[in-house]
């Protein structure tokens, strides 16, 4: 192929080739110095265009490989409510949860509204790093408040319900009306870059805030994920259910 010396170019070519199929998620990329012998270009600029393909989401770092394709995003929570409905799990087949944490904290600024709640007021937390096989997809932490954690006191255990907001709207009596979805970028700290897998030094992740509403007006959950990529996005989607 012809020889191209920027690494928009370079970028696009591995792009095309991801949404083609014909790298796959899990698959290696070529390395830095292969990809400098292909284009013809400086380290600096085969570097540049594997860093812009990770900020869009479409690789990640995988130590002793190198660049790997990255796992589609996880399904939407329009999916996950479907998905319990039928299956009684709310991630998909080929999906894990792996608690991280739970326990009880004060609410922070930015749950403590959402929550309805005033900043410190203490709020269960789960906090879980989702894979699909081997690669990390996100990290989410989701809070709940005390009349959640009364009807649902499973949620204070270290291990996955399969459908955690899913469990509590049933004990509640309540279905999940709508959810409101806050995207947005930042850079990551370093247990976020530890745990999915980044090594750069300055690594751009997306921040989603969900705020799931019960058909009764509470909020069943305030759920804060975290993946590669940026994005700035905000949106408000109806869960479609009914009442039990």
């Amino acid at each position: 192929m012809a020889q191209t010396t920027g690494y928009a170019e370079i970028a696009a070519h591995y792009r095309r080739l991801i949404q083609d199929g014909e790298l796959r998620p899990g698959d290696a990329l070529p390395s830095l110095r292969e990809t400098c012998e292909q284009f013809g270009v400086a380290q600096t600029t085969a570097n540049r265009a594997y860093r812009k393909l990770k900020m869009e989401g479409l690789t990640l770092p995988k130590g002793g490989v190198g660049t790997v394709v990255a796992a589609p995003a996880s399904n939407n929570i329009e999916a996950r409510v479907r998905a319990h409905a039928t299956t009684g799990q709310a991630l998909g087949g080929d999906e894990r949860s792996h608690i991280l944490e739970v326990g009880t904290v004060g609410a922070d600024e930015l749950v403590a509204p959402r929550l309805d709640v005033a900043p410190g007021t203490p709020v269960h937390v789960r906090r879980r790093l989702v894979s699909r096989g081997d690669v990390p997809l996100h990290l989410s932490s989701s809070y709940y408040p005390a009349y959640v954690m009364a009807a649902t006191p499973e949620l204070a255990e270290p291990v996955s319900t399969g459908g955690s907001r899913e469990l509590a709207a049933e004990r509640l009596g309540v279905a999940q009306e709508h959810v409101l979805e806050e995207v947005t970028s930042r850079l990551a700290i370093e247990a976020e870059k530890e745990s999915l897998g980044l090594t750069a030094g300055d690594v751009v992740v997306t921040q989603v805030v969900r705020t799931v509403y019960l058909a009764d007006g509470r909020v069943v959950e305030v759920a804060v994920k975290i993946a590669g990529g940026a994005t700035i996005l905000r949106w408000s989607t109806s869960l479609g259910t009914k009442s039990p």
